[in-house]
């Protein structure tokens, strides 16, 4: 039996004494899909305008960069700090990062900071150099797309609004609302509750945040009324991948902000040399409008989006309308529309729930809206690489890649209870590579996962 031993532990260790592990699975597939493809060269050219000449203070390596913000997605870490956290606490992580047991991982002061630095253009070509690889996989052809928005809380409180035209704080001027109504000295809780009674109230035409201007006030999917962000999506109907990611105001219409989200998805697939042309558009009711379905028609896209009940229409006033909601009308009632539908919402929730909820961006650690879609645009990266790990190893991501060793085991425990194999044979066949099934350009393949 060991015990515990109070020396005191020697002063100079050499680095290969040091005991380390076989590494994630994972993250040493990924880490060799990266460098095949050359990510750091690429990145290094795109952020080389970003750094001094003249040598300072160490900076953090372009490709370190990006792979530690890969982390906060695979890793579902919402916080710059927290990534810092994970880096330095994971052994796996260090050797996916390239950092040697003798060297520090990178503080969040110094991730911050490199994000500050970098902006939005850089991150969207990172972003575009993913696609790119989807595209050399077949996986990504842009031909259908289907939009989506959902709403992200802001890193911003309610109880800092100031009024737009004076610069009051809400409870200055809620208390001036309680004198004038004959309440001399409110406490909190009188102030409370007058505050419920009164009729609401919020608009985001009189108040503002000081600190973040770009978070507007809106209500959640949980009912709460929050300062928020909203994220929108394109994603490739056929593959599941990201194509696009914007980032609007909370109060911003889904009709309004649609054609932005689908101009920057056709410049997106342009980018990254994409085969198919722009085509098709699938979307919720909450995008049916007269007009999107014109200036969507201008941009020679064929949509499928489905229509609230408005009863009897008058045509009087938008003619040119009438045919463009007519046609949009058979075509979602037909059988592909409906199936074009039914993969909407399969494809598009499938990554709000990648990104925001396993990925932790529902909530926002940054603010303005520059600093979050950088942000987005590496989570969508990640989700775009999990796409060619799950070709390679069957999982897109560490977690998904261990539930699935995880049945693996269960399916071995059940066959000890039920054939009564010796373990010489059971330990042979959980020794074994998985082998997956994958398909590359219609060709039917398997990769090896030791």
């Amino acid at each position: 039996m060991g015990t515990r031993q109070d020396d005191q532990a020697p002063l100079w260790i050499a680095t290969s004494e040091l005991p380390t592990g076989p590494g994630h699975p994972f993250y040493t597939r990924l880490n060799a899909v990266l460098d095949a493809a050359g990510f750091d060269r690429y990145v290094e050219g795109e952020c080389h305008r970003f750094y001094a000449p003249r040598m300072g203070r160490p900076g953090l390596a372009p490709g370190r960069y990006f792979r530690l913000l890969l982390v906060g997605y695979f890793e579902g870490l919402d916080s710059e700090r927290g990534i810092a956290w994970r880096a330095a606490d994971s052994l796996a992580i260090r050797r996916f990062l390239h950092v040697g047991l003798e060297d520090a991982t990178p503080d969040h002061s110094t991730i911050s900071r490199t994000r500050r630095l970098i902006d939005v253009e850089t991150h969207r070509a990172v972003f575009t150099w993913v696609q790119t690889q989807l595209v050399s996989q077949g996986l990504l052809t842009g031909k259908t797309l289907a939009v989506d928005a959902t709403t992200l809380e802001a890193n911003a409180a309610m109880r800092s609004i100031v009024r737009r035209d004076t610069g009051e704080t809400y409870q200055a001027y809620l208390t001036q609302l309680a004198a004038a109504s004959g309440i001399a000295t409110p406490t909190r809780e009188a102030l409370a509750r007058f505050d419920r009674r009164r009729k609401k109230k919020g608009s985001n035409d009189d108040w503002t945040h000081p600190d973040d201007p770009d978070a507007k006030i809106t209500k959640m999917k949980d009912g709460r009324t929050h300062l928020a962000h909203k994220a929108e999506h394109a994603v490739d109907a056929d593959s599941g991948a990201i194509v696009a990611v914007t980032v609007q105001g909370a109060d911003v219409g889904d009709t309004t902000s649609v054609v932005e989200t689908v101009v920057e998805a056709a410049e997106q697939l342009e980018r990254a040399g994409a085969s198919g042309a722009l085509d098709e558009l699938i979307a919720d009711k909450g995008y049916h409008a007269n007009r999107s379905l014109i200036d969507l028609h201008a941009l020679g896209i064929r949509t499928y989006i489905s229509e609230p009940d408005r009863g009897r229409r008058r045509w009087d006033q938008v003619p040119d309308a009438q045919a463009l909601v007519y046609a949009n009308r058979r075509r979602i009632r037909g059988q592909r529309g409906l199936a074009l539908l039914r993969r909407r919402a399969e494809r598009v929730e499938r990554s709000f729930a990648h990104l925001y909820e396993t990925g932790a961006l529902r909530r926002t650690h940054v603010r303005g809206h520059q600093n979050i879609l950088k942000r987005l645009l590496v989570h969508a990266g990640g989700f775009n690489l999990g796409l060619i790990m799950r070709q390679l190893v069957g999982a897109g991501t560490p977690r998904g890649l261990q539930a699935r060793l995880g049945v693996r085991c269960a399916c071995l425990a059940a066959s000890v209870d039920a054939l009564r194999l010796p373990w010489p044979v059971l330990w042979t066949f959980a020794a074994s590579p998985i082998v997956t099934p994958s398909y590359t350009n219609g060709t039917l393949s398997a990769a090896t996962l030791a």
